[in-house]
């Protein structure tokens, strides 16, 4: 996405040219390539006509007449569409992705893409592109303006969580023992288990952390979708991968760290 601050050049240069550099420099070190992409390279289009509605304070899926493939009661699987528009940064992401598979094929390497949901943990960011839950939790401590979007200003859309540590195991797995032969792109993520909407943190910050007003603001925003939870069924099957850090022991880990660096938001508003 281009925020005012970067523009769609700077992130072609980080994101995708930046990826050309590291597969080059690993053609010629003759190295393994392990990328971690994102949820974002999912088509958009799909996603948002995702049938949902309300389920007390979140929405589900309404999954019955839905037939769209890669889509099922765990989640979104590899299967589902990255066919455009994903945004810009989803774009590049996805052909960072091509790029690294060919690379892969032209030179007998070992690669390995890993589509990771939201990435939470306490020392994350408190920026909103850094991971949507550590900026709640950190802007609700330090009673900094929040506000719903979209979705009529319910807070009901939702994302799946997961803990920064437990990728560990998995990418440990993938440097140590490479199965060339099995499946190279995977998601990674939380999964319906570790999955919440704005509104379910809201009250979970009010009970931890004290009552704080969210505003809402109606006007929906271009390239957001009101349910996205990765199915990472796949990583399990092939790399004996589950999450292991629960949704609630992720969003206390945060709320410690944000009690105990009261300046956080000001020391990472610039990094």
């Amino acid at each position: 996405m281009v925020d005012g601050k970067t523009s769609s050049r700077q992130l072609l240069e980080h994101n995708l040219f930046g990826t050309v550099n590291l597969l080059e420099l690993a053609r010629a070190w003759r190295a393994g390539f392990l990328m971690l992409s994102t949820s974002r390279v999912y088509s958009i289009r799909p996603l948002a006509a995702i049938p949902v509605a309300p389920n007390g304070n979140r929405f589900s899926p309404n999954l019955a007449n839905a037939g769209v493939p890669g889509l099922s009661e765990r989640g979104v699987d590899e299967n589902f569409s990255v066919e455009p528009p994903l945004s810009l940064y989803g774009s590049t992401k996805r052909a960072s992705e091509l790029l690294a598979l060919e690379y892969g094929e032209a030179f007998d390497l070992p690669v390995f893409i890993n589509r990771c949901g939201v990435l939470a943990g306490a020392g994350q960011f408190g920026k909103i592109d850094q991971g949507v839950f550590s900026f709640w939790i950190h802007s609700w401590r330090a009673r900094r303006p929040l506000k719903y979007i979209g979705f009529e200003g319910t807070g009901f859309q939702v994302r799946d969580c997961l803990h920064a540590r437990d990728l560990v195991p998995l990418l440990a797995r993938q440097v140590q023992k490479p199965k060339t032969d099995g499946a190279r792109v995977i998601n990674v993520s939380g999964g319906i288990g570790q999955s919440a909407s704005l509104k379910q943190l809201s009250a979970w910050c009010e009970q931890r952390l004290g009552w704080h007003d969210v505003a809402a603001n109606k006007e929906p925003r271009p390239f957001d979708v009101p349910w996205l939870v990765l199915d990472s069924s796949l990583a399990k099957q092939a790399w004996e991968w589950s999450p292991q850090t629960p949704l609630e022991a992720i969003w206390n880990e945060i709320a410690s760290h944000a009690e105990a660096n009261p300046n956080w938001l000001e020391f990472t508003a610039d990094a």
